[in-house]
């Protein structure tokens, strides 16, 4: 048995959560995102009866794949416990999904770095969560083929977290205004990351370029001076989001009804369809929501919206015994 092994001896399971994000944040295309509170995914691990780790048997049919590897969940866990050297420990897992596929919140991100979060933990904690992310980062390939950590590494980590180098995962955490609202409305499209990489022109003109590294290196600098002005002046996507608003109908008109009601600004929330918007307090940030959901449902168009702060937790255990 394994130190590892013998450490958890005392857990049989493990309920863990990890919340959505949003990705990108206007003009950090694949190496910014943030945390919000709801919604999430959670994972629970248990010791089973047969060794090795697979998914309950009676786990639903919800659309996500059941084979182990070709699952988010599923991989991220299988990886972390290949690391261990705990591949023949005995473990099930089960899913519940709180977010839909191709939504835009980092649906497969946030199973993924449950995953992580319940099986370490059920393991007694050999890694510290940090190192967690590696793996987390893994399963979630899975999903669109990237390696990419703007999703995974703030439901995982909590806060806003900027991706200096996504192949190193050199990640950073960055401070931000403790009021800093976010809103996030999710339309009922569904677009897949994979897909909204597709139509992304392979090269950017250098004047996009130019606007858009201006205005990340401002979004930062707002981020840690608390200027809540300069915010506001920066969150501008010159690149991506010309390229895939077409994919959310009424884009142009939510943005601009979110900017009127008080938006510091508003954007895509990772591939879509979410848009997300940033406001400097909960009030403005729930009269955005309404604003934003209004052009939705004026053109017919279901939506769901979440008001949260900056969730600076990320994924959590909920429950061990």
């Amino acid at each position: 048995m394994s130190r590892a092994s013998g450490r958890s001896a005392r857990l049989q399971r493990v309920e863990a959560f990890s919340p959505a994000t949003v990705a990108n944040v206007a003009c950090g295309f694949d190496i910014l995102g943030f945390a919000i509170d709801a919604p999430g995914d959670i994972v629970i691990a248990e010791r089973g009866s047969r060794p090795g780790l697979r998914f309950a048997d009676d786990e639903p049919n919800d659309g996500f794949p059941r084979e182990l590897k070709a699952n988010t969940a599923g991989f991220a866990a299988w990886s972390l416990l290949q690391h261990l050297g705990e591949g023949k420990t005995s473990i099930t897992l089960r899913l519940q999904k709180g977010m839909a596929r191709g939504t835009g919140l980092g649906s497969s991100a946030a199973s993924a770095a449950a995953a992580v979060v319940a099986v370490n933990t059920l393991l007694g904690m050999p890694l510290p969560k940090q190192a967690l992310l590696r793996f987390a980062v893994a399963g979630e390939q899975k999903a669109d083929g990237a390696w990419h950590a703007d999703n995974v590494a703030p439901s995982l980590l909590g806060g806003m977290i900027l991706i200096r180098d996504n192949a190193a995962l050199d990640v950073i955490s960055l401070p931000y205004p403790k009021a800093l609202h976010a809103v996030v409305v999710h339309p009922a499209v569904q677009i897949l990351t994979a897909d909204a990489r597709r139509v992304l022109a392979p090269k950017v003109p250098r004047a996009q370029w130019i606007a858009q590294s201006g205005d990340l290196a401002a979004l930062i600098a707002a981020l840690c001076l608390g200027d809540l002005a300069l915010l506001g002046r920066c969150l501008n996507d010159h690149i991506i989001e010309p390229q895939r608003k077409h994919l959310i109908p009424k884009y142009d008109a939510v943005k601009a009804a979110a900017l009127a009601a008080g938006a510091l600004g508003a954007g895509i929330s990772g591939s879509g369809p979410s848009m997300f918007a940033l406001a400097a307090s909960r009030v403005v940030a729930k009269r955005v929501a309404t604003a934003m959901q209004a052009v939705f449902r004026k053109a017919r168009l279901p939506c769901n919206a979440w008001v949260s702060p900056i969730n600076a937790t990320g994924a959590y255990v909920k429950s061990a015994s």
